[in-house]
């Protein structure tokens, strides 16, 4: 099951076409009747799953409904995990919630993930400043490691001639 911004467990906000005219699979254009059919659904358990939050379409000033064409794909899913897996109506509102916040989840650690990746390069730019900037003339310290050799000195007795 897809993600959705907007509002309730199928909504959506993020991702609007930025030209008004432009068509995408978060558009709200189908009527009740139509994204009953389309669904293979009656227009009554359309409006329950709306009242219950399974599938939130958009609604005119006039408060119809318009369903896009993600919303037509969630309530098929929704339909296949009530028909085929026996799941309840209440655990299938906890799936799509669930899958929503993962959904939002990845999102976000994409975008930490480009974050970390910038200040990464950012580093990297200026250690690469840093190190340009150094004086040619100076050497570079080494700490000498001292020796826990004994020596010992004997001085050679002088000889009398």
């Amino acid at each position: 099951m897809e993600s959705h911004g907007r509002g309730g467990i199928g909504g959506r906000g993020a991702g609007r076409p930025r030209n008004p005219y432009e068509l995408t699979e978060d558009s709200p254009v189908y009527v009740i009747s139509v994204a009953a059919q389309l669904s293979g659904l009656h227009p009554q358990t359309l409006r329950q799953y709306d009242r219950l939050g399974l599938v939130s379409p958009d609604r005119t000033a006039g408060r119809g409904r318009r369903y896009s064409a993600r919303d037509i794909q969630l309530l098929r899913q929704v339909q296949q995990l009530s028909q085929d897996e026996g799941i309840n109506l209440a655990g299938i509102k906890r799936i799509i919630e669930l899958e929503n916040q993962v959904a939002a989840l990845q999102s976000r650690v994409a975008e930490l993930q480009a974050a970390v990746e910038g200040a990464a390069t950012a580093i990297q730019q200026r250690e690469a400043q840093v190190h340009a900037s150094y004086r040619r003339d100076l050497v570079r310290y080494q700490d000498v490691q001292q020796s826990s050799a004994l020596v010992v000195w004997r001085p050679t007795p002088r000889r009398t001639d």
